[in-house]
């Protein structure tokens, strides 16, 4: 009917108007501080670019941590650290995304039960992540020894499953017959997240193997 079709049609001029307010509000956030750090500390901000190499995704590594240039200085601990506190205030920003689509009018049956799976995959994504930051800070405790593989290896596993989790949120809305901006607004929130927490994942496996003991 008319009517229905008018409230769809509103909902996802409500929905494109949220994506353009999340995206702009992080960029903006960001952007700002990266240049403060940029003046103030370039020896760190050098020091991070290098780091980023080692990811999949390194311009997007540079530019979420650059902001974090005078916390990271140069240690590949306090760089890992920066990542997945990025990865998990992402994570938890785009949860909240995720529940506002929920609460939409309009959702077709296949879209509603997508956006609760997504829903749950990203609760246990940001479980995951949100151990992993003080797990990885004992490792700071440990220079060498058993310790410090115990601790490095549970923060891998953890985030390595957060990935998993996301990825599984966007294989979600990979079929057919579902509608084009919620698919595509939800899949821009979870690709970057996922991004960024195979961003984070890549500096802890580089930081666990540049401080791997010597057998």
């Amino acid at each position: 009917s008319t009517k229905r079709k008018r409230k769809i049609a509103m909902g996802n001029h409500s929905l494109h108007l949220l994506i353009i307010f999340l995206s702009l509000q992080c960029f903006l956030v960001h952007n700002t501080m990266a240049k403060s750090a940029m003046t103030s500390n370039p020896a760190a901000i050098k020091f991070i670019k290098v780091s980023c190499k080692a990811t999949l995704y390194p311009v997007l590594c540079v530019q979420c941590l650059s902001a974090f240039a005078n916390t990271v200085k140069q240690s590949e601990q306090q760089l890992a650290h920066a990542a997945l506190s990025v990865s998990l205030s992402k994570a938890k920003s785009t949860i909240i995304f995720v529940s506002k689509l929920n609460r939409m009018r309009g959702l077709m049956p296949r879209e509603k039960q997508a956006v609760k799976d997504c829903l749950d995959t990203m609760s246990d994504s940001i479980d995951q992540i949100n151990k992993s930051i003080p797990e990885l800070e004992h490792t700071g405790q440990f220079s060498t020894g058993q310790e410090f593989m115990w601790h490095v290896s549970n923060v891998q596993t953890w985030v390595s499953a957060a990935l998993t989790d996301e990825n599984t949120c966007l294989d979600g809305f990979s079929g057919r017959g579902m509608n084009g901006n919620v698919k595509a607004a939800l899949r821009l929130r979870i690709l970057h997240v996922a991004q960024v927490t195979s961003n984070a994942l890549a500096l802890v496996n580089r930081f666990a193997d540049r401080h791997r003991p010597s057998p």
